[in-house]
């Protein structure tokens, strides 16, 4: 799966590290001074890498959780969120990641440890804290490989007052399903209609086994939360989502159901011409958006219309107070 893994000196001999190179007996291993070297270097063709990405171990230094944008929660007293990994193993047209990043390699920070101390000193007693992975990849995709959900458990499992959100567009649960449920851990299910999942999430598993992982977790007592942003524009909007989200609530409790958000499609005008750039051929960059200031995003009624009616759409399944719309002033 992985044909070559680039590995920080600093780290060769971590635990981590060599358990996952152990993994992967077949892949070619660099040794390298800092991942930098490999994933910020400016002559890179991120489409042709995302064909064949690399591995790349490193050790990060600092800045390991960082405050939350201030439309970013659900709920809770304070936001936070944190990238133990950069990149994702699948291939959405419509994700940043692409537009920000010049390497389409995974990067992973092996040093779990200094996340998770970094988490614990930001955990107010008696409020809700809640960290966010999954912002710069799927928190699930790369468990396989990672490990990372198997090392945040345990450590979450005493922290009542510090909630995570695993947000994820796989079917990776056997890490959760092998685990006692915990209160305070919330997978979240990225998705859009059948015909978006066809046309623009490459490699993501089908609608219908994200749901059924879903509904697995919810069965053996993990809280599941779902996640509608970006809304994708598409022919039949309405009805495309009406039937999305009669798929899922004819099949996951909604007692099982921490939340549900809405949010735009939006990204920074730099992002967007990368990404024209890299898909020219991509109908989703073509047509149907607008620029307002440094931001690219449908235009600016389309996209109160299409949250205010997702909003009242999933009101008929969820009670208000668990659907957060993210509507950016």
């Amino acid at each position: 799966m992985i044909p070559l893994v680039y590995v920080e000196e600093s780290v060769r001999n971590h635990p981590r590290t060599e358990s996952i190179l152990a993994r992967h007996p077949r892949a070619s291993v660099v040794p390298i001074e800092r991942y930098g070297s490999i994933f910020n270097h400016s002559q890179q063709n991120f489409r042709l890498q995302k064909q064949r990405p690399a591995l790349i171990l490193a050790n990060k230094h600092g800045h390991f959780v960082q405050p939350a944008p201030d439309a970013y929660g659900v709920g809770g007293n304070h936001n936070w969120y944190f990238s133990h990994m950069l990149n994702c193993l699948y291939d959405c047209r419509y994700c940043f990641l692409q537009g920000m990043y010049r390497s389409a390699h995974y990067l992973v920070f092996v040093n779990f440890e200094s996340f998770l101390d970094d988490i614990d000193s930001k955990i107010e007693t008696g409020k809700q804290n809640w960290f966010f992975s999954g912002y710069d990849a799927d928190s699930l995709a790369l468990e396989p490989v990672t490990g990372f959900v198997a090392n945040a458990l345990p450590f979450f499992a005493t922290r009542p007052d510090a909630w995570l959100e695993l947000r994820t567009k796989s079917t990776q649960v056997r890490q959760l399903l092998e685990h006692d449920p915990l209160s305070n851990v919330v997978t979240a299910f990225s998705y859009t209609p059948e015909a978006t999942w066809k046309a623009t999430e490459h490699k993501v598993p089908s609608i219908e086994k994200r749901i059924q992982a879903m509904k697995k977790l919810a069965e053996n007592g993990w809280i599941v939360a779902l996640r509608f942003d970006p809304l994708i524009e598409q022919a039949g909007f309405n009805d495309a989502y009406s039937a999305l989200f009669e798929q899922i609530f004819s099949q996951v409790p909604e007692s099982m159901i921490h939340s549900a958000t809405i949010g735009p499609l939006r990204m920074p005008k730099q992002f967007h011409r990368t990404m024209e750039n890299l898909y020219p051929e991509e109908s989703l960059f073509v047509s149907g958006l607008a620029q307002t200031n440094s931001m690219v995003s449908y235009p600016a009624e389309r996209e109160r219309e299409m949250i205010e009616w997702a909003t009242d759409e999933l009101e008929k399944h969820l009670p208000g107070n668990k659907i957060f719309p993210n509507l950016p002033s």
